[in-house]
């Protein structure tokens, strides 16, 4: 019972809180993103651009929590459970810097994140009660690996002059692969093709409709 609190707390939290980082935003290492001649410099265009791109990388911050909830719910490994807790709280900084990121540019997060928690959340529940935690934490080294190339195109196509959302995506983007990595070597198992075909279908989907909506 105590568990399934704690997992209902934080897909809450995840969802309708307002998030608070544990480390600084590497953005502010930019200077004041939109103040002075950096807001001159990008059109509004530019803005509303970078800004649906934070969006559908809030977005994938959303899924990476309900995605170590349910697999930290489902695990009987007590150290595989506070591996989890732990990434689980750095994904929280991505949040608490998307966020802030999407307020400075004047955008807004996902109507649709009770939806996008959602599915994530029986996806890694599912991987971990059917397949045990060595495919519960394949699934999680192939999550991190789509969003690091996921990361790695939105370097690409963030407007030049948004140096602020750059820091912040490459901040990430390292932090994604350290926990694939991490994965790895607790023993995670590699996930046949087809598996990731789907993931990788799945997340097309999420990121063309969150880019919107």
């Amino acid at each position: 019972m105590d568990a399934l609190l704690i997992a209902a707390d934080s897909a809450l939290r995840t969802v309708f809180a307002h998030h608070h980082a544990k480390r600084a935003n590497p953005s502010h290492a930019t200077g004041s993103p939109l103040s002075g001649a950096m807001a001159a410099l990008m059109s509004e265009t530019e803005k509303r651009e970078a800004a649906a791109l934070m969006r559908v990388n809030h977005v994938g911050e959303v899924c990476a929590q309900a995605l170590y909830t349910a697999q930290a719910l489902a695990t009987r490994d007590g150290a595989l459970r506070q591996h989890l807790t732990e990434a689980c709280d750095e994904e929280t900084d991505h949040l608490a810097w998307t966020e802030e990121r999407l307020k400075e540019l004047g955008g807004r997060t996902s109507w649709l994140n009770p939806l996008w928690y959602l599915g994530a959340f029986g996806i890694g529940y599912a991987a971990a009660k059917l397949g045990g935690d060595r495919i519960s934490l394949g699934f999680v080294v192939e999550t991190e690996r789509q969003v690091e190339a996921h990361l790695q195109s939105h370097l690409h196509r963030l407007p030049e002059k948004d140096s602020a959302s750059r820091a912040i995506v490459a901040t990430m983007k390292a932090d994604e692969a350290r926990h694939a990595q991490e994965a790895l070597a607790a023993g995670a198992a590699e996930l046949p093709a087809p598996v990731k075909g789907l993931m990788k279908l799945a997340a097309k989907v999420m990121t063309g409709v969150a880019h919107r909506v």
